[in-house]
């Protein structure tokens, strides 16, 4: 191995080989030009005439890095290459020294954080359709914020992923950073995007934290309404502008409320072409011809003709009941209008309704002994026992396994809501969940078993492999270290010759990055391998 040493310039020729700040600018974009590509390009670095020694850095995979970092190809000079007298010039250096230490930290918490935010959004996909509902509300338009949201914690998660790994190759061949002031920028965007985001959706949604929690253990609600002249229909939202073209067929009456239309108005309306055009759950895709047709030709749906299919079918149903507004002839009748269509005008069987609506249970009840009394609340057993309750209507967050099979345990079944995730559907269903309700049933009504069902040896043989990949994995990392320190080691005489060799590989021998705040002394060594 060929050792060039030099010694440090005394203080005079240092004061002579430095005339000024502009001589100092000028040796930066010399290396940017000359040295960087001479190192790059793999060919021997030549001897600065000024400084009297080779540039300091000569790593290709660390200028490399260094280059990306920093976004241009420019070298800095060290404090200890800056001359004694110039004190104005080393003061800022060590201020920007001190910076840029702070600066990895900053990248690893704004990765932390960044992390957390799209592993949060990314869990609460099942939950993307009463958001994007939520902000329709507020905002008037229909869009997928969701998916806006999902693309945009990806994008910036991998670009401060990416920055967190260049340091982390940087620090480890003992260079400093030199962050750009456009990857400055980026980072504190990214970090106060996480935390602002992070926040509000805390504030506004934070039940969504408990999806969350419940991801690292590994037939559709329906709301029905009254119309103007007494016949229940369905219709999820207050009024009609999301769901229906009344902006075309009646402008003037988009804010009225769903309720304040006739029967022969509401069949007026097209209530299917809003989810072809919208595709508010991603699957409009999946219709054939026959069934695009059929969806883009629906109207206002009435509470007979739901109860009419779902008895043609076997089905349960469920559904929240809206109170007519005031002013509406039959805002106190509307219990007794409901009930007259399940009992005496549909042709479904009584007990398979679910009956939700808390007003009036007891008149419910009454007129109609053979529905099922179903509940929104969690009570003692004792208590639904003797309200005649036989089902709970809970978000599946609010509902722990302990809790399931204590209320199955007294014959009392848990309905979750709403669940369209396959992964949160295997774990209701792996916690004893009769039923739940949901948006995707074309996508679990195919899932024949939960998805991480596992045998005891199953389990047993997935935790044996995993330790015996992470120790064959620990051990490639020692045996690579030990192999790189015993090459490096070698002597200059089993070294091939350098002049005839089929390779040339350099290296510098550089301080660690906190030591650059130290005043180094003697010799700096730089081998040519």
């Amino acid at each position: 191995m060929l050792k060039l040493l030099y010694t440090k310039p005394s203080l005079g020729t240092r004061a002579a080989n430095y005339s000024g700040a502009r001589n100092l600018h000028v040796l930066k974009r010399n290396y940017c030009s000359s040295t960087e590509d001479t190192v790059l390009s793999g060919t021997r670095p030549v001897e600065d005439p000024k400084l009297g020694h080779f540039p300091s850095q000569t790593l290709a995979g660390g200028s490399v890095q260094l280059g990306i970092v920093g976004v241009c190809w420019t070298l800095r000079l060290s404090m200890e290459e800056q001359p004694a007298h110039h004190s104005p010039t080393r003061t800022l250096l060590l201020l920007q020294g001190q910076m840029e230490c702070g600066s990895f930290a900053l990248i690893v918490l704004t990765f932390c954080l960044s992390l957390v935010f799209l592993y949060f959004w990314s869990e609460a996909r099942n939950d993307y359709n009463d958001f994007d509902w939520f902000n329709f509300g507020n905002l008037g338009f229909w869009f997928p914020w969701s998916m806006v949201l999902l693309i945009l914690a990806v994008f910036l998660f991998t670009y401060v992923a990416i920055l967190t790994l260049l340091a982390v190759c940087l620090l480890s061949e003992g260079q400093r950073l030199y962050l750009h002031w456009c990857h400055k920028i980026g980072i504190f965007v990214t970090l106060v995007l996480s935390i602002v985001a992070s926040s509000v959706l805390t504030d506004l949604w934070s039940k969504e934290w408990m999806t969350v929690l419940l991801s690292f253990k590994a037939s559709n609600c329906t709301l029905s309404a009254h119309s103007y002249d007494g016949i229940p229909f369905l219709m999820h939202d207050k009024n009609l502008r999301r769901t229906t073209n009344v902006e075309e067929v009646f402008p003037n009456w988009t804010q009225s409320s769903s309720a304040m239309f006739t029967w022969r108005e509401l069949q007026n309306l097209n209530a299917g072409s809003w989810f072809l055009y919208q595709d508010p759950f991603g699957t409009t895709s999946s219709l054939s011809p026959e069934e695009h047709l059929q969806a883009l030709n629906q109207s206002v749906c009435s509470l007979k003709d739901f109860l009419d299919l779902a008895a043609a079918h076997g089905k349960l149903v469920i559904f929240d009941l809206y109170r007519p507004p005031r002013g509406h002839p039959y805002r106190d009748a509307w219990l007794s209008c409901v009930l007259d269509v399940i009992k005496n005008q549909s042709s479904i069987h009584s007990s398979q309704v679910l009956w939700l609506p808390p007003e009036l249970r007891e008149f419910a009840q009454e007129v109609d002994p053979e529905l099922q009394q179903i509940t929104a609340e969690k009570a003692p057993v004792d208590d639904l026992q003797m309200r005649g309750i036989s089902r709970l209507n809970i978000h599946y967050s609010s509902m722990s396994e302990t809790e399931i099979r204590k209320y199955a345990a007294a014959n009392i079944s848990t309905n979750l809501y709403v669940v369209s995730e396959p992964w949160l559907f295997s774990l209701a269903w792996c916690s004893g969940a009769h039923s739940v309700a949901t948006n995707s049933v074309h996508i679990l009504k195919k899932l024949r078993q939960p998805l991480f069902l596992m045998t005891p040896g199953e389990h047993r043989l997935m935790w044996v492999l995993t330790d015996i990949t992470s120790l064959f994995l620990i051990l490639m990392i020692f045996g690579f270290h030990w192999w790189r320190e015993c090459t490096l080691g070698l002597s200059e005489d089993q070294r091939p010759d350098l002049e005839n060799g089929s390779y040339r590989q350099f290296s510098a021998e550089m301080n660690n990055v906190w030591s650059s705040f130290k005043k180094s002394s003697g010799k700096q060594e730089l081998s040519l391998k």
